[in-house]
């Protein structure tokens, strides 16, 4: 039989080896190299999505500017053949978390039964708008259910846990009291809850801790990060910790000072650790970890690994290209291209610098671009060095992909 045709019947047969850019008839049209949304391996993936209207203009109003984003959501959802019912996984960016409450009365209107996992960052600034938005939905319903933590955040519109056939989504845990919802004043005992919270929804799902292939802790200045490192890999089997991405936000909604979010896999025998050869194993992060067929990398900088380590890029372009190698060095070790990567979230440390971030980013992937999600989580880093380095961290990146999936394009993109 001949090759190409036997390869056209398997993905006829199996259309979630496909990658297929979903982009709507009517949308704003992207700012940047990346696709509104990418369908893989049984998932949607939609990019960040923000404020504006189909012809570039944006709603005043802060409700209806959420409203928007939530449209655009629901624009890509729906041109994948899917519904908001089918969304089991999201990401809400706000510039300001006073906006918390009036946030959360427009958002329950889009998902009156059921609502998706969620978690609430507040961040620095976004590209050209106040809100960002992104989500993850499943194709098929059969095995979705929500996973009850009864008393936890029960006021705001989302589920504590979504399961799918074969994963679990978790909702950002925070740092506080389930009784009173408030948060105690020791940095220790308020990451202690949180991944108190984080296990607690595995367990009511009948998973542990070590189904866990992706974690994201969020935290403000107010929480060392060795203490919630320490703290956190206590709970991890030496590694062979869950892939991570390590965000500093400006707030958290509620008071709260530390959250963890992430996605565990159902069955065990599906996960699988990946680390490259040139990286020592981790107390705290796995490089990436496979979900059957879906690969999940850790955030990645322009650190150079190795002898005399560090970051010595002193501009956006040169620290991308760098963190671009660190992330190829994990799908090359699970034998995968950047072709088969979906999804993506970009951390800038100042979101001017967002179209040059944009040049050097697209040389990187062939069209239709993953989706993406795009923001600035903090003030902008003091760029002063001493000496000859290193030099402070410009951007992170983490990634999502799909092993088995169709390339895109027969010629990957190497600069």
């Amino acid at each position: 039989m001949n090759m190409l045709f036997a390869l056209a019947l398997m993905l006829q047969a199996n259309p979630s080896h496909e990658i297929r850019p979903i982009v709507p008839a009517s949308a704003p049209a992207p700012i940047g190299p990346y696709t509104p949304g990418t369908l893989a391996g049984g998932y949607l993936y939609v990019a960040g999505q923000g404020a504006r209207r189909p012809d570039g203009t944006m709603p005043e109003a802060f409700d209806e500017q959420v409203r928007q984003t939530l449209e655009n959501v629901k624009a890509i959802v729906q041109a994948a053949g899917l519904t908001m019912g089918h969304v089991v996984n999201i990401h809400v960016y706000i510039n300001n978390t006073q906006n918390f409450e009036a946030m959360n009365r427009t958002y329950a209107s889009y998902f009156p039964k059921d609502p998706p996992a969620r978690a609430t960052l507040g961040v620095a600034r976004m590209p050209g708008t106040p809100v960002e938005i992104n989500a993850v939905a499943v194709a098929d319903l059969t095995g979705k259910r929500v996973v009850p933590l009864p008393g936890y955040l029960a006021k705001e519109p989302l589920s504590p846990g979504i399961l799918t056939h074969d994963r679990l989504f978790v909702s950002g845990m925070r740092g506080v009291e389930l009784a009173s919802g408030t948060a105690p004043q020791d940095p220790a005992k308020q990451v202690d809850l949180a991944l108190d919270g984080m296990k607690a929804v595995l367990e009511a799902a009948g998973l542990s801790l070590a189904h866990m292939v992706f974690v994201n802790p969020y935290l403000t200045r107010n929480i060392p990060s060795n203490t919630m490192n320490k703290l956190y890999a206590n709970r991890f089997e030496f590694g062979n910790t869950p892939a991570r991405a390590t965000i500093s936000v400006s707030s958290l909604p509620g008071g709260a000072q530390i959250e963890f979010t992430g996605v565990a896999v159902r069955d065990l025998s599906q996960r699988r650790a990946v680390r490259p050869k040139n990286m020592a194993p981790s107390a705290t992060a796995s490089p990436a970890v496979f979900a059957g067929d879906t690969l999940f990398c850790s955030a990645k900088s322009g650190f150079i690994p190795g002898i005399n380590q560090g970051v010595f890029g002193m501009s956006v372009e040169h620290q991308l290209r760098q963190t671009m190698r660190n992330l190829l060095d994990n799908l090359e070790e699970a034998d995968m291209t950047l072709d088969q990567v979906v999804a993506t979230n970009v951390y800038l440390d100042n979101i001017d610098q967002f179209a040059a971030m944009n040049k050097t980013y697209a040389l990187y992937f062939n069209t239709p671009y993953p989706a993406r999600t795009t923001i600035q989580q903090v003030a902008p880093t003091d760029r002063k060095i001493e000496g000859e380095g290193p030099y402070p961290t410009l951007e992170q990146i983490s990634l999502i992909a799909v092993r088995n999936a169709r390339p895109v394009s027969a010629d990957a993109k190497r600069p």
